[in-house]
């Protein structure tokens, strides 16, 4: 054996044993559901519950409980770092319910404000998406916390990355005024959920808004 396969081995090894040690930390949490609901209880943690529908292994790697810390810029107010939440979960049925939250941090890494919030679905089609020889089409429907409601379509890049694109944007009379928006999800190295958006500004360019590394929570 050579030094170089020794070392990759080694390398191997550590690997799979800081996954082991991650699983052991959030392998037993989920979600908690109130009683009395017929039918199964949503799930963040594919130990538990019913078996994920078929159509939803292209996203399976996106189910659990997510929590870290990004950075954002607002048009208004500039630069800014911000913690977040994202709850994705399912039941069974062929689609994933997902649920984020953010809040302002200040200087200091502590809780500062509320920020955003968005909930929504993503589900898969089998239809191509535009420019992609994929034949499934990952679609992400959201409803924002400021009056805002989107549709993505979009395509696995990989088992465990994905790339969406605004196909509709709406907002309310009250809403913030958006332009549409790219977002590119993936498991990184550590098993994190790193994901950078990009959004259309006033002039037509898309511009970087929102990026974040979350570490898996449950799940």
């Amino acid at each position: 054996m050579t030094a170089e396969s020794d070392d990759s081995r080694r390398s191997g090894n550590d690997a799979i044993a800081e996954a082991e040690k991650r699983a052991a930390a959030t392998a037993e949490r989920n979600i908690s559901a109130l009683p009395g609901l017929p039918g199964p209880e949503d799930t963040a943690n594919l130990r538990f519950g019913p078996d994920l529908d078929p159509a939803m292994l292209a996203l399976l790697p996106l189910v659990g409980v997510w929590r870290g810390e990004g950075e954002g810029h607002d048009p208004e107010t500039g630069d800014y770092r911000f913690g977040q939440q994202i709850v994705v979960t399912h039941s069974g049925a062929d689609y994933l319910a997902w649920e984020a939250r953010s809040w302002r941090l200040d200087d200091a890494g502590e809780f500062s404000a509320p920020d955003r919030r968005e909930s929504g679905f993503w589900r898969v089609s089998g239809t191509d998406a535009a420019g992609s020889e994929d034949p499934e089409t990952v679609e992400l429907l959201l409803t924002h916390s400021a009056g805002v409601v989107e549709l993505y379509y979009g395509t696995a890049l990989t088992q465990s990355s994905w790339e969406l694109a605004t196909d509709v944007v709406i907002r309310t009379k009250s809403g913030e005024d958006v332009g549409g928006a790219k977002r590119l999800y993936g498991i990184v190295e550590g098993g994190d959920l790193a994901y950078v958006e990009e959004r259309v500004i006033a002039d037509g360019e898309l511009v970087p808004r929102m990026s974040a590394r979350l570490s898996r929570y449950v799940g």
